[in-house]
């Protein structure tokens, strides 16, 4: 049972693209709104937004260490915006410094009780710390503000799934097929989890549309 756990924890590494997105900033072309946000920021050194904002296009690009710097100072200039925290926990988060991004998520949940995408991306990163009742409970909460976010089905699915908990698991990645019937990653981990129990039908039935939706070893 311990290498069929083990197995399914690595195929939910390979498939989960958990972390929601940041919020306020959306551009085709990051190295232009990067340009665009510096001519802003030259214009008026205390437009924390533009710093945030220029901190999204630097992370949408993978260079975090700058968008950390442009996160802190939106954050100097304007402490108390709850984005501004969940954007710089996504960028922690990306550089696996778990324990910061936790400490960005509380802040803009104390700022914003119903922020759900704070409490879900708070959730997956109790995960990445083998905290699965954390995590599960911050995806509770995600689910009771937001019941259609697949994100947050699929993760405390993950979770369940990581606590030798595979019925519920089963459940959540059921209701994550029904939201996005698309995504080939939720198959796979379903039918690890039916493996699991033993249902080598179901299992293979969800494996083999794992492979026609695309997914890949």
């Amino acid at each position: 049972m311990k290498k069929v756990f083990r197995l399914l924890m690595a195929a939910i590494l390979i498939v989960a693209g958990v972390l929601t997105t940041n919020i306020s900033f959306a551009a085709d072309n990051p190295e232009q709104a990067i340009q665009e946000y510096t001519k802003a920021i030259e214009s008026n050194p205390k437009d924390a937004d533009s710093y945030v904002n220029r901190g999204n296009a630097y992370s949408d690009l993978r260079q975090y260490d700058k968008a950390l710097a442009d996160y802190d100072k939106g954050i100097e200039i304007n402490p108390n915006v709850p984005a501004f925290y969940y954007n710089r926990g996504n960028a922690y988060v990306n550089l696996t410094q778990y324990e910061k991004a936790i400490q960005d998520y509380d802040k803009a949940i104390e700022l914003n009780p119903n922020f759900a995408e704070a409490y879900g991306n708070r959730g997956y990163t109790y995960m990445q710390l083998n905290q699965f009742e954390r995590s599960i409970q911050d995806f509770d909460k995600a689910l009771e503000l937001n019941p259609n976010d697949f994100l947050a089905y699929f993760n405390r699915g993950t979770a369940y799934a990581n606590s030798q908990k595979l019925e519920p698991a089963i459940q959540d990645f059921s209701k994550a097929i029904e939201l996005e019937p698309n995504f080939a990653g939720t198959y796979q981990v379903r039918g690890l989890c039916y493996q699991a129990l033993g249902d080598n039908e179901k299992a293979q039935a969800d494996f083999a549309k794992a492979k026609e939706l695309g997914y890949k070893e």
